[in-house]
């Protein structure tokens, strides 16, 4: 299963950039989006593309509600 992630925009290079969540670090294109985005910006990766922004407090509620229904101690 695939799922885009809410990740925090911490470097942009052109159409590369580096996104964050809970210290976990990955590339991420902005090849995908239709608007400006900055670092300090949340987007939705992916497949290793940010595919849309939101604003912060979207992001994380969103964040939140993720990490309730994948809490690795319901998983053992």
């Amino acid at each position: 299963m695939c799922l885009g992630v809410p990740m925090k925009l911490v470097s942009i290079d052109g159409t590369d950039a580096v996104a964050e969540i809970d210290g976990v670090q990955r590339e991420a294109s902005l090849m995908l989006l239709d608007e400006e985005v900055a670092v300090g910006d949340y987007v939705i990766v992916h497949a290793g593309f940010a595919i849309t922004r939101l604003d912060e407090e979207e992001a994380l509620e969103t964040l939140s509600i993720m990490r309730e229904v994948f809490d690795p101690e319901d998983m053992a």
